[in-house]
């Protein structure tokens, strides 16, 4: 049996483990959280480097590269350095391919009413893939970087904006302490009602609310019914928490093993294992190969409706 594991800097509350069986090999797959604690995070993985078959670095990306050019957080690259025999990845290798499919799949075979709504993207700028999703089912988007990692409260609404903001705004960004720009610990598990008013009028405006989960349930309101919902990492408490406040459909980007859907990271380590090259030599086809052998097709949960 092949052991995954996926230690994130977010909340320990949402650990979870499951087994999984792939083109005939039985995985292990763990998720640890460590409450924002890097330097915890360091010490699991040293612990375990070279004992089990890979590891997923969750709640935080190494580096966003999809705007033409690698962003390396600094805080990230601390944590994948300690990991210096079992090949580690962050689900940056698959994520923005595997979220564009995602997002034509939902409007082309699941025939969810997508294309030409409004939608809300609430940071694109680690979710490309899904802006030129929706930008080419002609959707009215808005892309809310500025607002939900930096707190400026200006929307953006053209993927060009987007590309033109990270020179200016990414070489700063990646060097400050990441829990500033995005929820890390308890923050993932704890919602401020003033946060949830502040940013309402957005989820109203939208017909489908699209990215982070945790950035989207940060700001979520007490209401979002009829919405569509886009998004990664979700608990069974996470997909109840959306039908009773109203959403209409819940797509997300991995499938679900044992009642959750596990982060992009940990799909990743595990293509890693069957694909059985170095990391730093696998592309982007043979993950999408590979992804196509094993029939991967994103969760669908629709919402009965009052």
């Amino acid at each position: 049996m092949k052991h995954i594991v996926s230690v994130s800097i977010g909340s320990s509350e949402r650990n979870h483990s499951a087994h999984v069986t792939m083109l005939g090999q039985d995985y292990l797959v763990e998720r640890i959280g460590t409450d924002g604690d890097i330097d915890r995070a360091i010490d699991l993985i040293r612990e375990m480097d070279g004992k089990v078959d890979a590891f997923g670095m969750g709640g935080i990306d190494l580096y966003m590269a999809g705007v033409g050019k690698k962003y390396v957080f600094r805080d990230a690259k601390k944590i994948a350095r300690a990991a210096q025999k079992t090949p580690l990845v962050d689900g940056t290798g698959l994520k923005s391919t595997l979220e564009y499919r995602v997002v034509k799949y939902a409007a082309d075979v699941e025939k969810l009413p997508i294309t030409g709504k409004p939608a809300l993207v609430v940071c694109a700028i680690d979710r490309i893939g899904m802006g030129v999703a929706f930008e080419e089912l002609g959707c009215r988007v808005t892309y809310g970087d500025l607002m939900y990692a930096l707190g400026i409260p200006i929307p953006v609404h053209s993927l060009k904006w987007i590309y033109r903001l990270a020179p200016i705004i990414m070489p700063i960004a990646t060097q400050l302490p990441f829990e500033w720009l995005y929820p890390t610990g308890k923050g993932q598990t704890t919602q401020d009602p003033k946060a949830s008013a502040k940013y309402a009028r957005l989820y109203e405006d939208s017909d489908v609310i699209a990215g982070d989960f945790h950035f989207i349930r940060k700001y979520l309101p007490d209401r979002i019914d009829g919405k569509i919902i886009i998004t990664n990492t979700v608990t069974s408490k996470d997909v109840e928490e959306l039908g009773r406040r109203g959403a209409s459909v819940l797509v997300t980007t991995t499938p679900e093993i044992e009642g959750r859907s596990f982060g992009t990271n940990v799909l990743e380590a595990i293509l890693v294992t069957l694909i059985k090259k170095p990391v730093d030599d696998i592309t982007e086809k043979d993950y999408f190969d590979m992804l196509d052998k094993l029939e991967i097709k994103p969760r669908v949960v629709r919402y009965a409706q009052p």
